[in-house]
Protein backbone atom coordinates (compact mmCIF):
# COMPACT_ATOMS: atom_id res chain seq x y z
CA UNK A 1 0.00 0.00 0.00
CA UNK A 2 1.09 3.32 -1.02
CA UNK A 3 1.13 5.55 1.44
CA UNK A 4 2.21 9.68 1.45
CA UNK A 5 4.53 11.32 4.17
CA UNK A 6 2.23 12.72 5.45
CA UNK A 7 0.04 9.44 6.30
CA UNK A 8 2.78 7.62 7.67
CA UNK A 9 3.96 10.93 9.40
CA UNK A 10 0.59 10.51 11.27
CA UNK A 11 0.52 6.52 11.66
CA UNK A 12 4.06 7.36 13.46
CA UNK A 13 2.40 9.90 15.75
CA UNK A 14 -0.75 7.21 16.53
CA UNK A 15 2.12 4.43 17.33
CA UNK A 16 3.53 7.29 19.82
CA UNK A 17 0.43 7.39 22.01
CA UNK A 18 0.64 4.32 24.37
CA UNK A 19 4.06 5.40 25.39
CA UNK A 20 3.17 8.92 25.96
CA UNK A 21 -0.02 7.84 27.90
CA UNK A 22 2.48 5.74 30.03
CA UNK A 23 4.88 8.90 30.16
CA UNK A 24 2.08 11.14 30.59
CA UNK A 25 0.78 8.97 33.83
CA UNK A 26 3.81 9.03 35.73
CA UNK A 27 5.40 12.06 35.34
CA UNK A 28 2.27 14.54 34.94
CA UNK A 29 1.08 17.07 32.47
CA UNK A 30 4.25 18.38 31.97
CA UNK A 31 5.00 15.60 29.34
CA UNK A 32 1.77 16.72 27.38
CA UNK A 33 3.29 20.46 27.29
CA UNK A 34 6.81 19.77 25.84
CA UNK A 35 4.59 18.21 23.06
CA UNK A 36 2.51 21.18 22.84
CA UNK A 37 5.76 23.71 23.20
CA UNK A 38 7.98 21.51 21.06
CA UNK A 39 5.11 21.12 17.96
CA UNK A 40 4.31 24.59 18.17
CA UNK A 41 8.21 25.71 18.13
CA UNK A 42 8.62 23.29 15.16
CA UNK A 43 5.53 24.43 12.82
CA UNK A 44 7.22 28.06 13.52
CA UNK A 45 10.52 27.52 12.78
CA UNK A 46 9.90 25.33 9.49
CA UNK A 47 7.34 27.95 8.25
CA UNK A 48 9.87 30.40 9.04
CA UNK A 49 13.02 28.84 7.37
CA UNK A 50 10.99 27.41 4.31
CA UNK A 51 10.32 31.30 3.68
CA UNK A 52 13.44 32.69 4.24
CA UNK A 53 14.72 29.84 1.61
CA UNK A 54 11.36 30.99 -0.57
CA UNK A 55 9.96 27.24 -1.02
CA UNK A 56 6.24 26.10 -0.70
CA UNK A 57 5.33 26.80 2.89
CA UNK A 58 2.09 24.66 2.82
CA UNK A 59 3.32 21.44 1.41
CA UNK A 60 6.63 21.01 3.27
CA UNK A 61 5.23 22.50 7.00
CA UNK A 62 2.20 19.80 6.96
CA UNK A 63 4.04 16.50 5.65
CA UNK A 64 4.36 15.75 9.37
CA UNK A 65 8.23 15.50 9.70
CA UNK A 66 8.77 18.82 11.87
CA UNK A 67 6.13 17.43 14.39
CA UNK A 68 7.67 13.47 14.59
CA UNK A 69 10.72 15.25 15.42
CA UNK A 70 9.23 17.78 18.15
CA UNK A 71 7.50 14.90 19.35
CA UNK A 72 10.77 12.45 19.68
CA UNK A 73 12.78 15.60 21.51
CA UNK A 74 9.86 16.57 24.03
CA UNK A 75 9.34 12.83 24.92
CA UNK A 76 13.10 12.64 25.50
CA UNK A 77 13.37 15.68 28.12
CA UNK A 78 12.56 15.62 31.37
CA UNK A 79 8.50 16.65 31.95
CA UNK A 80 9.74 19.83 33.76
CA UNK A 81 12.37 20.88 32.02
CA UNK A 82 12.02 25.20 31.47
CA UNK A 83 10.12 25.87 28.58
CA UNK A 84 12.78 27.44 26.66
CA UNK A 85 14.91 24.36 26.81
CA UNK A 86 12.28 22.70 24.83
CA UNK A 87 12.32 25.62 22.35
CA UNK A 88 16.39 25.81 22.81
CA UNK A 89 16.55 22.32 21.46
CA UNK A 90 13.24 21.91 18.86
CA UNK A 91 15.17 25.28 17.14
CA UNK A 92 18.29 23.59 16.83
CA UNK A 93 16.38 20.17 15.96
CA UNK A 94 14.05 21.88 12.97
CA UNK A 95 17.04 24.97 12.09
CA UNK A 96 19.96 23.33 12.12
CA UNK A 97 19.86 19.46 11.88
CA UNK A 98 17.31 19.43 9.07
CA UNK A 99 17.16 22.28 6.99
CA UNK A 100 21.15 23.23 7.13
CA UNK A 101 21.28 19.99 5.18
CA UNK A 102 18.79 20.80 2.94
CA UNK A 103 15.40 20.17 4.41
CA UNK A 104 13.26 16.51 4.57
CA UNK A 105 15.61 13.75 3.45
CA UNK A 106 18.85 15.62 3.66
CA UNK A 107 19.80 15.30 6.67
CA UNK A 108 22.93 14.00 7.68
CA UNK A 109 21.96 13.25 11.48
CA UNK A 110 18.81 12.71 13.30
CA UNK A 111 17.34 16.02 13.91
CA UNK A 112 15.25 14.74 17.37
CA UNK A 113 18.93 13.60 18.65
CA UNK A 114 20.77 16.73 17.32
CA UNK A 115 18.49 18.81 19.22
CA UNK A 116 18.84 16.95 22.30
CA UNK A 117 22.62 17.01 22.32
CA UNK A 118 22.64 20.37 21.92
CA UNK A 119 19.99 21.10 24.91
CA UNK A 120 21.80 18.52 27.39
CA UNK A 121 25.44 19.54 26.38
CA UNK A 122 24.23 23.33 27.13
CA UNK A 123 21.80 22.75 30.60
CA UNK A 124 22.87 19.37 32.03
CA UNK A 125 21.56 20.48 35.73
CA UNK A 126 18.15 21.21 33.43
CA UNK A 127 18.18 17.97 31.84
CA UNK A 128 18.80 15.97 35.04
CA UNK A 129 15.73 17.00 36.84
CA UNK A 130 13.28 14.61 36.49
CA UNK A 131 10.40 14.05 37.97
CA UNK A 132 9.67 11.45 40.56
CA UNK A 133 7.09 8.92 39.04
CA UNK A 134 4.11 9.94 41.44
CA UNK A 135 1.45 9.96 38.60
CA UNK A 136 -0.69 13.29 38.74
CA UNK A 137 0.87 14.69 41.74
CA UNK A 138 1.36 18.05 40.62
CA UNK A 139 -1.38 20.27 39.46
CA UNK A 140 -1.58 21.91 36.11
CA UNK A 141 -0.95 25.24 37.64
CA UNK A 142 1.89 24.15 39.89
CA UNK A 143 3.45 22.42 36.60
CA UNK A 144 3.06 26.10 34.81
CA UNK A 145 5.10 27.62 37.82
CA UNK A 146 8.15 25.01 37.24
CA UNK A 147 8.15 25.22 33.93
CA UNK A 148 8.31 29.00 33.60
CA UNK A 149 11.07 29.40 36.41
CA UNK A 150 9.65 28.66 39.68
CA UNK A 151 12.42 26.14 41.29
CA UNK A 152 12.26 22.69 42.12
CA UNK A 153 12.92 21.15 45.41
CA UNK A 154 13.89 17.54 46.28
CA UNK A 155 10.81 16.09 46.94
CA UNK A 156 9.55 17.11 43.17
CA UNK A 157 13.46 15.63 41.13
CA UNK A 158 14.16 12.17 41.98
CA UNK A 159 17.07 10.40 40.25
CA UNK A 160 16.07 8.17 37.39
CA UNK A 161 17.05 4.56 37.07
CA UNK A 162 20.04 5.30 34.91
CA UNK A 163 21.02 7.91 36.99
CA UNK A 164 21.17 5.55 40.02
CA UNK A 165 23.35 3.28 38.45
CA UNK A 166 25.77 5.77 36.52
CA UNK A 167 26.40 7.87 40.20
CA UNK A 168 25.70 4.62 42.85
CA UNK A 169 29.14 4.42 44.32
CA UNK A 170 29.84 1.80 46.43
CA UNK A 171 25.55 0.95 46.95
CA UNK A 172 25.52 -3.05 47.42
CA UNK A 173 23.37 -3.28 44.47
CA UNK A 174 23.21 -1.28 41.38
CA UNK A 175 19.74 -1.73 40.18
CA UNK A 176 18.32 -1.07 44.02
CA UNK A 177 15.65 1.16 42.62
CA UNK A 178 13.28 -1.38 42.66
CA UNK A 179 13.52 -1.73 46.15
CA UNK A 180 11.70 1.78 46.43
CA UNK A 181 8.96 1.69 48.25
CA UNK A 182 6.55 3.07 45.79
CA UNK A 183 4.38 0.00 44.89
CA UNK A 184 4.37 -2.05 42.31
CA UNK A 185 3.12 0.12 39.48
CA UNK A 186 5.27 3.71 40.81
CA UNK A 187 8.74 1.25 41.25
CA UNK A 188 8.58 0.18 38.04
CA UNK A 189 7.65 3.53 35.94
CA UNK A 190 10.14 3.11 33.27
CA UNK A 191 9.32 -1.02 32.74
CA UNK A 192 5.85 0.35 32.03
CA UNK A 193 6.76 3.46 29.88
CA UNK A 194 9.18 0.88 27.58
CA UNK A 195 6.85 -1.64 27.65
CA UNK A 196 4.04 1.34 25.71
CA UNK A 197 6.84 2.03 23.63
CA UNK A 198 7.56 -1.25 22.21
CA UNK A 199 3.81 -1.80 21.73
CA UNK A 200 3.90 1.11 19.60
CA UNK A 201 7.00 0.25 17.62
CA UNK A 202 5.60 -3.31 17.04
CA UNK A 203 2.39 -1.62 15.44
CA UNK A 204 4.87 0.12 13.28
CA UNK A 205 6.68 -2.91 12.20
CA UNK A 206 3.22 -4.58 11.69
CA UNK A 207 2.08 -2.26 9.25
CA UNK A 208 5.59 -2.20 7.58
CA UNK A 209 6.15 1.36 8.52
CA UNK A 210 10.13 0.29 9.88
CA UNK A 211 12.13 -2.99 8.94
CA UNK A 212 13.05 -5.08 11.93
CA UNK A 213 17.04 -5.35 11.42
CA UNK A 214 18.18 -2.08 13.28
CA UNK A 215 15.73 -2.69 16.41
CA UNK A 216 16.49 -5.94 16.71
CA UNK A 217 20.40 -5.90 16.49
CA UNK A 218 20.58 -2.58 18.75
CA UNK A 219 18.13 -4.64 21.33
CA UNK A 220 20.41 -7.50 20.73
CA UNK A 221 23.86 -5.99 21.18
CA UNK A 222 22.58 -4.41 24.41
CA UNK A 223 20.95 -8.13 25.90
CA UNK A 224 24.23 -9.67 24.89
CA UNK A 225 26.80 -7.32 26.25
CA UNK A 226 24.46 -6.57 29.55
CA UNK A 227 24.46 -10.57 29.61
CA UNK A 228 28.61 -10.88 29.45
CA UNK A 229 29.11 -8.48 32.08
CA UNK A 230 26.27 -8.85 34.37
CA UNK A 231 27.32 -9.82 37.94
CA UNK A 232 23.84 -10.63 39.71
CA UNK A 233 23.81 -6.60 40.49
CA UNK A 234 27.02 -6.01 42.59
CA UNK A 235 27.73 -2.23 42.79
CA UNK A 236 30.34 -3.40 40.14
CA UNK A 237 28.24 -4.80 37.70
CA UNK A 238 26.75 -3.37 34.37
CA UNK A 239 23.44 -3.72 34.23
CA UNK A 240 21.07 -6.30 33.69
CA UNK A 241 19.89 -6.74 30.31
CA UNK A 242 16.52 -6.30 31.40
CA UNK A 243 17.75 -3.07 33.17
CA UNK A 244 19.05 -2.28 30.22
CA UNK A 245 16.03 -2.92 27.82
CA UNK A 246 13.52 -0.78 30.03
CA UNK A 247 15.48 2.09 31.26
CA UNK A 248 15.26 5.32 29.68
CA UNK A 249 14.68 5.84 26.40
CA UNK A 250 15.69 2.34 24.86
CA UNK A 251 12.59 1.29 23.46
CA UNK A 252 11.51 4.90 21.83
CA UNK A 253 15.13 5.15 20.09
CA UNK A 254 15.14 0.98 18.59
CA UNK A 255 11.67 1.33 17.10
CA UNK A 256 10.83 5.39 16.37
CA UNK A 257 14.58 7.00 16.08
CA UNK A 258 16.84 3.85 14.47
CA UNK A 259 14.36 3.62 12.12
CA UNK A 260 14.07 6.81 10.60
CA UNK A 261 15.05 6.18 7.22
CA UNK A 262 17.08 9.47 5.87
CA UNK A 263 19.77 8.89 8.47
CA UNK A 264 20.30 5.11 8.56
CA UNK A 265 21.90 2.72 6.03
CA UNK A 266 19.75 1.87 2.66
CA UNK A 267 20.51 -1.49 2.82
CA UNK A 268 19.32 -4.36 5.01
CA UNK A 269 22.71 -5.50 5.91
CA UNK A 270 23.87 -1.81 6.86
CA UNK A 271 20.72 -1.30 9.24
CA UNK A 272 22.07 -4.72 10.91
CA UNK A 273 25.66 -3.42 11.42
CA UNK A 274 24.02 0.29 12.44
CA UNK A 275 21.58 -1.43 14.80
CA UNK A 276 24.78 -3.34 16.15
CA UNK A 277 26.75 -0.08 16.07
CA UNK A 278 24.16 1.88 17.93
CA UNK A 279 23.65 -1.04 20.39
CA UNK A 280 27.45 -1.20 21.55
CA UNK A 281 27.75 2.43 21.79
CA UNK A 282 24.84 2.38 24.24
CA UNK A 283 26.73 0.23 26.63
CA UNK A 284 29.62 1.25 26.46
CA UNK A 285 28.71 5.19 27.43
CA UNK A 286 26.17 3.86 30.06
CA UNK A 287 28.73 1.78 31.32
CA UNK A 288 32.13 4.15 31.35
CA UNK A 289 30.86 7.18 29.74
CA UNK A 290 30.32 10.74 31.11
CA UNK A 291 26.22 10.36 30.96
CA UNK A 292 23.62 8.31 32.43
CA UNK A 293 22.12 7.05 29.08
CA UNK A 294 24.15 7.26 25.54
CA UNK A 295 21.40 6.81 22.80
CA UNK A 296 21.85 9.85 21.65
CA UNK A 297 25.23 10.03 21.60
CA UNK A 298 25.58 6.93 19.91
CA UNK A 299 22.79 7.35 17.29
CA UNK A 300 24.33 10.57 16.04
CA UNK A 301 27.91 9.03 15.92
CA UNK A 302 26.26 6.28 13.96
CA UNK A 303 24.82 8.48 12.22
CA UNK A 304 27.91 9.98 11.00
CA UNK A 305 29.17 6.30 10.11
CA UNK A 306 25.61 5.44 7.70
CA UNK A 307 27.40 6.16 4.43
CA UNK A 308 30.36 4.61 4.78
CA UNK A 309 28.78 1.22 5.78
CA UNK A 310 26.64 2.03 2.51
CA UNK A 311 29.86 2.40 0.33
CA UNK A 312 31.44 -0.38 1.76
CA UNK A 313 28.71 -2.71 1.37
CA UNK A 314 28.75 -1.24 -2.09
CA UNK A 315 32.12 -1.93 -3.14
CA UNK A 316 32.37 -4.88 -1.19
CA UNK A 317 29.43 -6.47 -3.90
CA UNK A 318 31.01 -4.87 -6.74
CA UNK A 319 34.46 -6.55 -6.08
CA UNK A 320 32.90 -10.56 -5.82
CA UNK A 321 31.53 -10.51 -9.46
CA UNK A 322 35.36 -9.76 -10.59
CA UNK A 323 36.91 -11.51 -8.51
CA UNK A 324 34.66 -14.78 -9.53
CA UNK A 325 35.89 -13.64 -13.04
CA UNK A 326 39.41 -13.63 -12.07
Amino acid sequence: MNRTTGQIMLLVLAALAPGVLAQTYFFGVGVLLNLLIAMVTAMATEALILTLRQRSVLSALFDGTALVTASLLALALPALVPWWVVVIGTVAAIGIAKHLYGGTGNNLFNPAMVGYAVVILSFPLAMSQWQSPTGTALSFTETLAIKAGAPLTDGITSATPLDSYKFRGASSNAEYWQEQPQGFVLAYAWDWINLAYLAGGLLLWQMRLIRWQAPVTMLLTLTVLAVLFYDDGSSASLGSPLFHLLSGSTMIAAFFILTDPVTSPASLRGQLLFGIGVGALIFLIRAIGAYPDGIAFAILLMNAVSPLIDQTLTYMDQRKPREAQS
